[in-house]
């Protein structure tokens, strides 16, 4: 389980099959804020009596919570600093709940031959060991003198 530090590595030590993963409690205060960053107040995130009556039975996390923490774990640990996405596919498979702990864990799965592009596995799974993510993101390591 890597903690959230700062990575220096350049791509030339970074291989196929490397790791990282953190966890995340998801709580009210992160809805709420999430809600004030990006506009989206949708009640299925915010209010209890709407969630209740929609297929969720219940307030549901948004997305973005766990895509940022993604990208906290790709920026910050694997494969570091410097990294930005080309591009990214996700699939939400389950919803997730205030209170929920989150496993979220990445692998790197190609290197392109002489550029600094490489291809990771990611998924989310809850407390219950559910997969409720599950992705394919293509990101460019810059190598960064700190």
């Amino acid at each position: 389980m890597a903690s959230m530090q700062n990575s220096t590595s350049d791509v030339t030590s970074l291989k196929v099959g490397d790791k990282a993963s953190t966890k995340r409690t998801i709580t009210d205060r992160d809805i709420a804020l999430i809600a004030e960053v990006t506009g989206d107040y949708n009640p299925v995130h915010m209010n209890d009596e709407f969630a209740s009556a929609t297929r969720f039975k219940a307030r549901i996390a948004h997305g973005e919570l766990l895509t940022g923490t993604i990208s906290a774990l790709i920026g910050n640990v694997l494969p570091g600093h410097g990294t930005i996405y080309l591009s990214q596919n996700v699939r939400f498979l389950k919803p997730v709940r205030p209170n929920d702990t989150i496993t979220v864990s990445v692998e790197i799965v190609s290197i392109a031959q002489g550029k600094p592009i490489m291809s990771l596995n990611v998924t989310c799974e809850n407390q219950h060991g559910q997969t409720i993510l599950e992705g394919n993101y293509v990101v460019l390591k810059e190598t960064v003198e700190e």
